[in-house]
């Protein structure tokens, strides 16, 4: 409590404008992000006395906890909540609850390659050659708007790959005028795709002003016609159209949250803190990610001089380790990644073998100062954990014989930092730049894993045969495959045990297996 009266005093420097805002606790580390129309009243209500008074039980803890924040102006609401996302994700702060899963916002869809291409909502962007627009912050928005222009353009809405006669049969959309009926050759093949050309442009926002003016003039109409419920639908689309429309940038990892990188700097810090010869220029960081008990994969990022070497960034798949069991991932892709080096260095240089005086690092050091290394042994190395990951990283290394090569765990809670055969961590001020290039390595290489994993799990849902599956939705399908990992897994399973999943009916999990069958 004894910050809060400085913390009030900074809030005449706050803006009103719309933004996110970034609360810390005594060590530095962000507990909450939350998102405001004005930035100053909604600090206000956190930093004044009345505003804890009014408080529910979690917000009075997170008050209590509060030692410092920060803040980042956006253009509107619509981007504050799109930031405020990213911040959730890339932080996990613990007082966020409802957006630290990895649901994502809607972004609308559109394969032209199709013969009769139509317009849907979806949540994954996959590699399908497909068109995408968005993502939406306004979820209602954007579902109301894709409604209505498969309806103002013709445009079918149907589920058949490829409709014809035998689906028309079944379908009113072309009675009720809400498609062309291309399916019976109603329109031609052109005029349709032009349709689907100007929804295309209307979802990229050219025309807007003048699709929202001719709305606004037809919603007029109507009401003096005293046609009033047809002056209320055009009102929502005219509203959907606004929200889903409103100008929005898209946010990138870190992007708006401004920092000073100094990686010289920074780096010879970080070498004294850890008490290492001279500063990490060459580090390596390692992240173990899992869907479910689908992927477990793992990233090496490799920074240089401070910055990102991408192109030496490496992703695995786990291969001897089931279930979640991230020491032993970590484990395994140690022993994968440093055996590599040693096998690819003495190959090339087979003539070290028998210089027996030098260790193992001591050689490979030595190789790489005149040149003749394939791969450079780094620096530093860093898990992303805490004692458990580390000391399963340290036994392969030990296994291997790299014994000399220095390695740390950060592990993310308190942003303490492990070194090997010291029960006590070291805790670098949140403030030093020296810390914040552990953090900058070690959430990229978080990023890379994750990013591995997403790529993963599209790849499934791109391939599966479920497509084909009488009553399948892309809901059901992602719940099946997160579940079982594979079409080949779930067609080994009981009824029984499909249905367990929460959404998944009994019946309709037996006409999953007879159609895999």
């Amino acid at each position: 409590m004894s910050e809060l009266p400085a913390l009030r005093a900074r809030l005449p420097q706050v803006s009103r404008e719309p933004g996110v805002y970034l609360m810390k606790d005594r060590l530095g580390s962000i507990i909450y992000v939350g998102k405001a129309k004005n930035l100053r009243n909604r600090l206000r209500s956190y930093l004044l006395p009345s505003g804890k008074k009014r408080a529910d039980l979690k917000t009075r803890a997170l008050i209590d906890s509060i030692c410092d924040f920060e803040t980042h102006e956006v253009r509107n609401e619509e981007e504050a909540l799109l930031l405020e996302v990213k911040l959730i994700k890339q932080y996990r702060p613990r007082y966020n609850i409802s957006l630290r899963d990895d649901k994502r916002f809607y972004l609308a869809k559109v394969n032209l390659k199709d013969r009769w291409p139509k317009f849907s909502t979806t949540r994954l962007k996959k590699d399908d050659d497909a068109r995408y627009f968005g993502p939406f912050a306004h979820s209602t928005a954007i579902v109301g708007m894709v409604a209505w222009l498969n309806r103002e353009f013709g445009l079918r809405s149907c589920r058949p790959r490829n409709p014809g006669e035998k689906d028309y049969k079944h379908c009113n959309a072309d009675i009720i005028r809400n498609c062309t009926a291309p399916c019976v050759g109603k329109i031609t093949h052109e005029a349709y795709l032009e349709n689907v050309q100007q929804a295309c442009d209307l979802l990229s926002g050219k025309g807007k002003r003048e699709r929202l003016k001719s709305l606004r003039e037809e919603m007029a109409q109507a009401a003096e016609e005293l046609d009033f419920e047809q002056a209320g639908r055009l009102r929502d689309v005219i509203s959907n159209i606004e929200k889903a429309l409103m100008p929005t940038r898209q946010f990138s990892r870190g992007r708006g949250v401004p920092s000073a990188i100094k990686p010289v700097e920074d780096l010879a810090e970080l070498g004294e803190w850890l008490g290492l010869d001279g500063p990490p220029t060459l580090m390596e960081c390692f992240d173990i990610s899992n869907i479910s008990n689908t992927h477990n994969v793992a990233s090496m990022v490799r920074f240089r001089d401070g910055l990102p070497d991408n192109q030496n960034y490496r992703r695995y798949r786990i291969k001897t380790v089931e279930g979640q069991d991230d020491f032993a991932s970590m484990a395994e892709v140690v022993r994968r990644r440093y055996g590599r080096i040693l096998k690819e260095n003495m190959t090339a240089n087979p003539e070290v073998a028998s210089e027996s005086q030098e260790s193992p690092v001591e050689i490979l050091r030595r190789l790489s100062a005149e040149g003749k290394s394939p791969i450079t042994l780094p620096d530093l190395v860093i898990v992303d954990g805490g004692k458990g990951q580390l000391s399963a990283a340290v036994a392969e290394l030990q296994r291997l014989g790299l014994h000399g090569l220095p390695i740390v765990g950060l592990a993310k809670q308190q942003e303490e930092i492990f070194q090997p055969g010291v029960s006590e961590p070291i805790t670098i001020p949140h403030d030093l730049g020296a810390l914040k290039l552990m953090q900058r390595i070690r959430d990229e290489a978080h990023r890379f894993a994750n990013g591995y994993n997403e790529l993963l799990l599209s790849k499934r849902m791109k391939e599966s045969r479920l497509d084909d599956c009488p009553g399948i939705s892309p809901a059901k399908k992602k719940l099946l495959l997160t579940k079982f990992g594979s079409v080949k897994r779930l067609s080994k399973a009981t009824p029984e045990k499909i249905a367990e999943i929460p959404g998944i009916s009994a019946k309709f999990a037996k006409t999953v297996l007879e159609f895999l069958g």
